[in-house]
C-alpha cells in the first residue's frame, strides 16, 4: 500500500527508544526526512548508531520538551535543518506510578509536567506554524499530528490516578483540538497502548519478578496471559498503526484514539 510519506518531514518525540524509535525507523523506511528530539544523549546517540547501521539517517536534536521555549526551539530547528514539519509523532514522557496515600498535590504536578506538557508544547507550536502555512498558501499538504498516549487514560487504577488524569487529558485535547482544526485540513489523532515489548516494560517485569519471588521471563509469561491475544504488543506494531494515521489513506480519519491493548480493556 502506497502511504505517500515519501519527502515528508516527520517530527518524532521521545524517539531515541521504545515505541518512539519504532515510529522514527518505521517513517524512515517508507522515505521521510525524520528528526528525532530526546532530552538523553546517549539514547540519542544509541539511536543514531542503531538506525545508520540500517542504511537509515535521521536528524537528532536534544531539548527537554518540558518547557514551552523549548518545544518551540526544537520545532524551529528542525524547520531550518529538515523542513517545516509535516508530521509530529508524539511519544515523549512518562508518568511515575504511585500509592494512593503518596499522592499529593506535588505528585499531580510532577505527573503533568512528565507526561501532559511534553506533548502539548511542541503540538501547539507545529500546529501554528501548520495553520500559518496554510493561510499563506505555501503547505504542500495540511499535515498531520499522532499522539502516543497509552490505556491509562481510559480506566482507573489505584497506582496510576495522576498518569491516567494526564493520559485522559491528552485524549481531550487531541479531540478537541481535532474538531478545530478539522477546518484546515489538519488531522490528530491519538494511539492508546498497553503493555508494549520495550524496555519499560522489561524494567516493570524485572521489579515484579523481585516482588512475586519469580524469574523476569515467568512475570512476562504471566502477564501476556491476561491479554485476550496472548502476548503484548511489539513497538513496530504500535508504529504501523502510526504510519497509516499519518499517511494520506486516513485522510478522512480525524479525532480518533486508537486501542491497542489486545483487548485487555474491552470498553467503548
Amino acid at each position: 500500500m502506497e502511504l505517500g510519506l515519501g519527502s515528508k518531514v516527520v517530527l518524532v518525540t521521545g524517539g531515541s527508544k521504545g515505541i518512539g524509535l519504532a515510529c522514527a525507523r518505521a517513517f524512515a523506511k517508507e522515505g521521510a526526512k525524520v528528526a528525532i528530539v530526546s532530552r538523553d544523549p546517549a539514547n540519542l546517540a544509541r539511536a543514531r548508531e542503531q538506525l545508520a547501521s540500517e542504511g537509515l539517517h535521521i536528524h537528532l536534536t536534544r531539548a527537554d520538551l518540558h518547557e514551552p521555549h523549548s518545544a518551540a526551539d526544537v520545532v524551529e530547528e528542525v524547520a531550518t535543518a529538515v523542513g517545516p514539519i509535516d508530521i509530529l509523532i508524539n511519544s515523549a514522557g512518562a508518568a511515575r506510578r504511585y500509592d494512593p496515600e503518596l499522592l499529593d498535590a506535588e505528585a499531580f504536578k510532577a505527573t503533568m509536567e512528565a507526561k501532559y506538557f511534553p506533548y502539548i508544547y511542541p503540538q501547539q507550536e507545529v500546529l501554528r506554524r501548520m495553520v500559518d502555512r496554510i493561510k499563506a498558501g505555501t503547505a504542500r499538504e495540511p499535515g498531520a499530528i499522532v499522539n502516543i498516549i497509552g490505556m491509562g487514560g481510559k480506566y482507573a487504577s489505584d497506582i496510576h490516578i495522576a498518569g491516567g488524569a494526564a493520559n485522559a487529558a491528552l485524549m481531550l485535547a487531541t479531540v478537541g483540538l481535532a474538531h478545530y482544526h478539522a477546518r484546515y485540513g489538519i488531522r490528530i489523532n491519538a494511539i492508546n497502548p498497553g503493555a508494549t515489548l520495550t524496555e519499560r516494560l522489561q524494567e516493570a517485569m524485572q521489579l515484579e519478578a523481585g516482588r512475586e519471588g519469580i524469574s523476569a521471563e515467568d512475570a512476562l509469561t504471566r502477564g501476556e496471559a491476561r491479554v485476550p491475544l496472548g502476548r503484548y504488543a511489539k513497538p513496530e506494531e504500535i508504529a504501523d498503526v502510526a504510519l497509516f494515521l499519518a499517511s494520506r489513506r486516513a485522510s478522512y480519519v480525524t479525532g480518533a484514539i486508537v486501542p491497542m491493548d489486545g483487548c485487555t480493556t474491552p470498553i467503548i
